[in-house]
């Protein structure tokens, strides 16, 4: 097994999982088989109980493993399927240990952060990189490490204590260390300054590990007399520094690796030059070509109570963006704080209250996604029952299914104080109620996590016809709160039709509004296992909806010899389907391909 380690200085969220990612799809393109993993520092078991401003989304994957996002960010990349230990926290390093502490496996020795918990870290790295991802069987070639923090974290000291250790074991030849680092521009002069990445690789140095590669984060391309200096202070051949400056999607990062022989320095030092073929990325460069050249917009407004940061809702993003290039248009993504459109903000701030319901009646396309407590949810109802009077393309995720659900009970059954009892615990009429199976005292781990099979129970759906005509579906789940099967005959009588459910038939999966153009509720997220190649169904019956071909779309399914304008064959993606990005900018404008009304700060390349 090869490894290569990902750690990032000087300032944090400079993109080290994009990078780590980029690397992976370089030597997948040169016939190598990657995996991943992600080394969170936090004392958290895992990534489930933290709130998306804290640390971004909570990425859940087969598994029922809550992880950090990066491991979304791996998974999309390099079309993978990770598992919940792929992510390394130092909550599970010192659980597992203090667990073998108490049953005597340590034999009466005094346990210590050296040797016990570094050794920790070695073995579960060794032990994870060999379990395949790829579908094939058998360990990969390349273990793609990324250390999350910056090099100088007290938290973080255990990990680079443990990777010098396993660098110096395992050998320089199956060993590399890429050091992403900040080389700022002062505006005033206009000068890349080295100073910062100087100190940063000094202090990796200092702690045991020495780079092979520097990847220099920059607004533009380094001078060469740059690479020199940092070649001279850094000790790190001048080949081996590459560029990673500011591009207009995020697509272009493998292709600036390539380009500047990033792979031949990873090869060289990995001895893998014999065995490694020369990178094919022409249907990368093909996606980033069209990436940057959509300009048909496509208007999805997003309804949430995180719109303050992007990466909230990082997977929902991404997966809109898989399904807007698949229908040839450009994402603009209209952030609706969800409280804005509530009356009370009418009164206490008119002015937020006008422009939130402006952006969601200019809006050609709905969506929902999860969320967990009351703030926001009233605004989340009127934006469904916006959605549904006014027959706007809908979907809505978990949460968002629930919340249409609840808006159908009030608006149409007439049942005024219909809720869930997440909200209101004395309803009359609970229409969502706790999951029998849950946990009320303990919030870790204890929702309905990972992958689980719903059956159509009606053929002639929407959703079915857009996964295929299939009779079931696995996707990933996490909630604690479902819709209470003993109303569900009361919501189909009157046109709410739950056309998808789990094994047992008591657990409602998706919903869909007879007679509207696209109206849809899943109470998975479909998000999770969207990929650039095969968008999720459901969000492209979204997108398709909101660019008024859903129908044409779902006439033409099955019909291998007809090629829709919109760059889909037999009703499914062709080869012709990219994605625009992985990392959202906020600003006003165009960034990563995706556009945005600037209200969120999530940055990303």
């Amino acid at each position: 097994m090869k490894y290569v380690l990902v750690t990032g200085g000087v300032v944090s969220g400079l993109g080290k999982g994009v990078t780590a990612s980029s690397i992976g799809v370089l030597l997948k393109a040169c016939g190598l088989r990657v995996t991943s993993i992600k080394i969170d520092p936090y004392l958290n078991t895992d990534a489930g109980t933290m709130s998306p401003f804290e640390h971004g989304e909570v990425f859940v994957l087969d598994d029922g493993g809550e992880v950090d996002l990066d491991l979304g960010n791996y998974e999309r990349f390099l079309d993978i399927k990770l598992t919940r230990d792929n992510n390394i926290t130092t909550g599970k390093i010192y659980q597992s240990v203090i667990d073998k502490e108490r049953k005597g496996d340590y034999l009466g020795k005094t346990v210590q952060v050296v040797p016990h918990i570094t050794n920790a870290i070695q073995e579960w790295i060794e032990r994870v990189a060999m379990i395949p991802v790829d579908g094939q069987e058998g360990p990969a070639d390349v273990c793609v490490i990324e250390l999350g923090g910056t090099i100088g974290d007290i938290e973080s000291m255990p990990f680079i204590e443990a990777l010098g250790q396993f660098s110096y074991r395992v050998g320089p030849g199956n060993f590399c260390l890429i050091h992403v680092s900040l080389v700022p521009v002062i505006n005033v002069v206009g000068e890349q300054k080295t100073k910062p990445t100087q100190h940063s690789v000094r202090g990796l140095r200092g702690l045991g590990l020495t780079p092979n590669i520097l990847a220099c984060r920059s607004s533009k391309e380094l001078d060469e007399n740059v690479k020199l200096k940092l070649s001279q202070f850094c000790h790190v051949p001048a080949e081996n520094i590459v560029t990673l400056y500011d591009v207009p999607n995020i697509w272009h990062i493998p292709l600036l690796l390539r380009d500047q022989k990033a792979h031949e320095s990873i090869l060289k030092g990995l001895n893998l030059q014999g065995i490694a073929t020369e990178p094919d990325l022409h249907e990368w460069t093909a996606r980033t070509k069209v990436c940057d050249m959509l300009h048909d917009p496509v208007r999805i407004a997003m309804v949430g109570k995180y719109t303050g940061l992007s990466d909230s809702y990082l997977s929902v993003l991404k997966a809109l963006l898989h399904a807007s290039v698949a229908c040839r248009r450009k994402l603009i993504v209209e952030w609706v704080a969800a409280g804005d459109l509530e009356e009370v903000t009418a009164k206490e701030a008119p002015d937020a209250y006008k422009a939130a319901w402006d952006l969601l009646k200019e809006a050609d396309g709905v969506l929902v996604p999860g969320g967990f407590g009351d703030r926001g949810v009233q605004g989340k109802i009127l934006a469904a029952k916006y959605a549904r009077e006014n027959r706007v393309p809908f979907l809505g995720i978990c949460l968002g299914m629930q919340i249409a659900v609840i808006e159908f009970a009030q608006s149409v059954l007439g049942l005024h104080d219909a809720n869930s009892t997440e909200f209101d615990p004395d309803t009359s009429n609970p229409c969502v109620i706790f999951m029998p199976e849950g946990s009320k005292t303990h919030m870790g781990g204890t929702m309905r996590l990972g992958s689980r099979r719903t059956y159509f129970k009606v053929a002639d759906c929407k959703s079915a016809k857009l996964y295929g005509n299939a009779s079931f579906v696995d996707e990933r789940h996490r909630h604690r709160y479902e819709v209470n099967p003993d109303m569900i005959s009361q919501f189909e009588e009157a046109g709410l039709s739950f056309v998808g459910r789990d094994e047992s038939g008591q657990r409602m999966e998706i919903i869909e509004l007879l007679g509207h153009p696209y109206f849809v509720g899943v109470q998975f997220h479909p998000e999770f296992k969207s990929r650039p190649g095969k968008p999720s169904a459901l969000f492209l019956g979204l997108i398709a909806a909101s660019c008024g071909q859903l129908e044409n779309f779902l006439q033409n399914y099955g019909q291998a010899s007809k090629l829709l304008t919109n760059g889909m064959s037999n009703g499914k993606p062709t080869a012709k389907v990219y994605q625009i990005g992985n990392g959202v900018k906020s600003c006003n404008g165009s960034l990563n391909g995706v556009y945005s009304n600037g209200n969120s700060n999530g940055v990303h390349f």
